[in-house]
């Protein structure tokens, strides 16, 4: 079946450039200056997954193992990765993006794919529209980004991976054009390893030189055999797939990057507490409990612990319960802890049963509710006990 070509199509491709890096900088303003790398795992095989220039001027670089991070440089701060922070970061974008059109689909954690078509009537020239979702995106979250545009996502998405511009667009007819002058390994079936190795032993160095061998059909089947199809078309700059909306997860996401790196019991029970709280207030607005609760506990080596749990009422003192007993069983080193982190989902409704008699629980349940409206007419952080308001005081650096 013969490949059938729009050029009517308008697809972005929004990259938002190292993330991870912008995410954790937000979080904690004082790495703004600092060397940092986020690395995937502690373990000497994990490797750097977003760092900052000042880590890349130490001879650091993107996919470098742990081992000889920590050999090469001691003055780079080792992040872990916050897969929390930044599903909740892309979750904030996401619904920015979402103000320009229906049709959004993540491509990561670090990109969306937006379809556009037909927007050019109502919102003028597609470079304008891209600026504006920047700027929209810069305005709500602080995170930068750039866009790519074309009739495709095949093509947009390259274009945000090799063009330096904030916004670049290729022109419907200009595909093949656009990607015969860069690197075999912009296509996606190139990273095939049988592909990858072919193209090496054929000293292919440029798309177009692909291009060129796709015109002999039969020679380009016999040496590429079942990626033959699907590799012309790439370095074409073809691609039938289309952007597919999808469903957000539902959760109550709470993180506290402490105001200095501590193992200080009092100081961690009361950032502890402190976000036990805000999940609790969040809980009783939805009128739900959960079947998991995830606290993590990410430390200033960049290593992370975990664990779970689940919620079964909505009072303040059972949510600080079962924050505590997680956060006690998760800590078990002597390093000094920088950001502590809850994740809930899995929720259910909340059944609030009447007693006769006061109990412990519709006590918990009232002080709760009493401290709620405060709140409610107030903001969440109006009041705070006094263990909390000494760790935190005024520099609230809770995302």
């Amino acid at each position: 079946m013969p490949f059938v070509f729009n050029n009517n199509q308008d697809i972005f491709h929004i990259r938002l450039k190292e993330l991870e890096l912008q995410a954790e900088r937000i979080m904690d303003p004082g790495l703004k200056t600092r060397p940092v790398a986020i690395i995937s795992s502690s373990h000497p095989n994990g490797t750097i997954v977003s760092l900052s220039p000042e880590a890349k001027e130490e001879g650091l670089f993107h996919g470098m193992k742990v081992s000889i991070v920590r050999k090469m440089s001691h003055g780079v701060q080792l992040l872990p990765y916050n897969q929390s922070l930044y599903i909740r970061v892309n979750r904030y974008v996401y619904q920015s993006v979402s103000m320009f059109t229906p049709i959004v689909e993540p491509d990561g954690v670090d990109g969306f794919y937006m379809d556009m078509s037909g927007m050019r009537a109502i919102r003028g020239h597609v470079q304008n529209t891209g600026l504006s979702i920047i700027q929209r995106i810069q305005a709500r979250t602080s995170i930068s980004g750039m866009v790519g545009i074309s009739v495709n996502k095949l093509v947009s998405r390259i274009v945000t991976s090799v063009v330096p511009e904030m916004i670049h667009e290729v022109q419907g007819g200009n595909e093949a054009q656009f990607l015969s002058l860069l690197k075999p390994l912009v296509l996606p079936t190139v990273k095939k390893k049988s592909v990858h190795r072919l193209l090496r032993f054929l000293c292919v160095e440029q798309v177009s030189h692909i291009q060129s061998m796709a015109g002999q059909a039969n020679e380009f089947r016999t040496i590429f055999g079942l990626y033959a199809i699907q590799l012309s078309r790439e370095a074409k700059g073809e691609d039938s797939s289309v952007v597919k909306p999808f469903q957000l997860r539902d959760c109550i996401l709470e993180q506290t990057v402490l105001p200095e790196d501590t193992n200080d019991e009092n100081m961690l029970h009361a950032i502890v507490k402190d976000l036990a709280e805000q999940v609790a207030f969040k809980l009783r607005k939805r009128h739900q409990v959960a079947n998991k609760i995830r606290l993590e506990v990410h430390y200033s080596d960049g290593h992370q612990r975990d664990r779970t749990g689940r919620i079964n009422g909505i009072d303040d003192s059972s949510v600080i319960h079962v924050c505590r007993k997680l956060f006690n069983k998760a800590n078990k080193r002597r390093n000094r802890i920088r950001s502590v982190l809850i994740d809930v989902s899995e929720f259910r409704p909340y059944v609030d049963q009447a007693d006769l008699f006061m109990t412990k629980e519709s006590r918990n349940m009232a002080l709760s509710k009493a401290v709620e409206k405060v709140r409610l007419k107030y903001g969440v952080r109006s009041l705070q006990t006094a263990d909390i308001f000494q760790v935190l005081g005024r520099d609230d650096k809770r995302a």
